[in-house]
C-alpha cells in the first residue's frame, strides 16, 4: 500500500506533467484555425468552417477511437510511464513537422499521428491516476490533476496567439512543441513504473471488450464528460466568425477561449473535494443544467468582455462535472483493468473535443446561432440521462477485480 505522502508526490507529478503538456496542445486550438487561412486553395469546395473543424477534430477522433486498445495495452504490459512519455514524444514531433509544410492534407497527417499520441499519453496517465489515488480523496486528486490541465488549456492559447501575432508561426510551433518535450522529462523525473503481476496483466489483456466495464456508472460519467468536452469546445470552429461579429483578433479570441478556465481553476478542486462527501452524481446532474444556457448565450454575446464573463459561468459548470466525473469512473474501477475503464472515459473526452468543432462547423452553414442551441439542448438530456440512470450509490464498485483469479 502506497503511503499517503507517495500519493500526492505520484498524483502532483502527473498534474505538473499534464500542465506542460496542455500548454502545448491549448496553443494549437487557437494557431490551426489562423494557420488555415494561410494555406494555398484547398482542393475540397467544402465550407471553410467544415474544413477547419475537420482539420481540429481529426486530433481527436484519432485519440478517442484509439484509447480503448491502448488502455488494454498498458494494462497488459504494465509500463505506463513509457506509454505516456511515447504518446507526449509523438504528439511534440508531429507538431514541429507543422513549421515544414504548407499542403491540408500533410496536416492532416500530422494531426492523426498528434492523435495516436494522445491516446498513448492519456488513456495511460488517467489509468495511473486511478491506480494511485484511494477513493476518500480521490475526487480532490482529480480535481487538482485537472486543474493543471485547464491552466495548460488557459495559458496555452494566450501563448500561441501572442506569439503568433508578435513573432509568427513557426516560433509558436516550436514552443507548443517544447511544451510536451518538457512534459516527457517531467514523467521521467518524478512518475516511478509499477509493474503489475503478471496474473493481473494478463487477464485484463484477454478481457478487452468486457461488458462487466460498461456499467451504468462509468457510461454515464464518459457521456458528461463528452457533453461537456464537446460544448467546450466547439467555439474553435467559429474563431474567425468570433473575431469578425466582434471586432476582435486573434489575441482576443485567445483571451475569450481561455476564459472559461478562470471557473475551473478557481472551483475544480473544492467541487472535487465536494463530491467526496456527498457523491459524485448531484454535482454532474448540476454542471450540465448549468452549462446548457451558458453554451446558447455564447451566440447572443455582442462584446469580447461578454464572451468572457459567458465562458467563465461555463467553466463553473465544467468544474461540477470534470473531477467528480473521472472520479466517479476511478472509483468503478478494477485492479488490472484500470486502463481499459478509465480509457472509457478519457475517450469519450477526445470525441467531445473532435466532434464538438465537427458538429458546429456543420451546423454553422445553417445559421450561426445554430450549433449552441443545439449544444444547450444536448446538455438537458444529457444531465437527465445521468439523473435517470446513474445509480446513487455510485461510490462502490460495480465490478469484481479483474485480475484475480480470472
Amino acid at each position: 500500500m502506497r503511503g499517503k505522502h507517495r500519493l500526492n508526490r505520484e498524483v502532483l507529478a502527473l498534474s505538473l506533467a499534464r500542465l506542460a503538456d496542455a500548454l502545448g496542445n491549448g496553443s494549437l486550438f487557437v494557431l490551426i484555425p489562423l494557420y488555415f487561412t494561410t494555406l494555398p486553395e484547398v482542393a475540397f469546395k467544402l465550407p471553410f468552417p467544415l474544413l477547419i473543424g475537420i482539420l481540429i477534430s481529426i486530433y481527436g477522433i484519432t485519440s478517442a477511437l484509439m484509447q480503448p486498445l491502448m488502455g488494454a495495452l498498458s494494462d497488459f504490459f504494465g509500463r505506463r510511464k513509457l506509454f505516456i512519455q511515447t504518446g507526449l514524444l509523438l504528439m511534440a514531433g508531429s507538431t514541429l513537422f507543422f513549421v515544414l509544410t504548407d499542403n491540408f492534407i500533410v496536416l492532416l497527417v500530422l494531426r492523426f499521428l498528434q492523435g495516436v499520441g494522445g491516446a498513448l499519453a492519456m488513456s495511460a496517465s488517467v489509468a495511473h491516476m486511478a491506480a494511485v489515488t484511494e477513493k476518500s480523496t480521490r475526487g480532490e486528486a482529480m480535481g487538482l490533476y485537472n486543474t493543471m490541465r485547464v491552466v495548460g488549456f488557459a495559458v496555452g492559447p494566450l501563448i500561441g496567439g501572442g506569439l503568433q501575432v508578435y513573432y509568427g508561426f513557426d516560433v509558436s510551433f516550436y514552443v507548443a512543441a517544447g511544451f510536451m518535450f518538457l512534459a516527457v522529462v517531467l514523467v521521467q523525473c518524478m512518475i516511478q513504473e509499477v509493474p503489475k503481476k503478471v496474473s493481473e496483466t494478463i487477464s485484463a489483456f484477454t478481457g478487452l471488450i468486457d461488458p462487466r466495464l460498461f456499467n451504468a456508472s462509468i457510461v454515464g460519467a464518459s457521456l458528461a464528460i463528452f457533453l461537456m468536452a464537446a460544448n467546450s469546445s466547439m467555439m474553435v470552429t467559429l474563431a474567425n466568425e468570433f473575431n469578425q461579429r466582434l471586432s476582435q483578433d486573434a489575441l482576443g479570441f485567445g483571451f475569450a477561449f481561455s476564459s472559461i478556465m478562470v471557473g475551473r481553476i478557481l472551483f475544480q478542486i473544492p467541487l472535487g473535494r465536494l463530491s467526496d462527501r456527498i457523491g459524485r452524481k448531484p454535482l454532474i446532474v448540476i454542471g450540465l443544467v448549468v452549462m446548457a444556457p451558458a453554451t446558447v448565450l455564447l451566440a447572443a454575446a455582442t462584446s469580447t468582455l461578454q464572451l468572457i464573463g459567458i465562458r467563465i459561468i461555463q467553466g463553473v459548470a465544467v468544474a461540477a462535472i470534470a473531477a467528480p466525473a473521472y472520479a466517479l469512473g476511478a472509483d468503478m474501477s478494477s485492479k488490472g483493468g484500470e486502463g481499459r475503464q478509465m480509457s472509457i472515459l478519457s475517450a469519450g473526452f477526445m470525441m467531445g473535443l473532435a466532434l464538438g468543432p465537427l458538429a458546429s462547423g456543420v451546423l454553422a452553414a445553417f445559421s450561426f446561432s445554430l450549433p449552441f442551441l443545439v449544444g444547450g439542448v444536448s446538455l438537458l438530456i444529457g444531465a437527465a440521462i445521468v439523473y435517470r440512470c446513474v445509480p446513487e450509490n455510485s461510490r462502490e464498485p460495480l465490478v469484481e477485480n479483474l485480475g484475480d483469479g480470472q
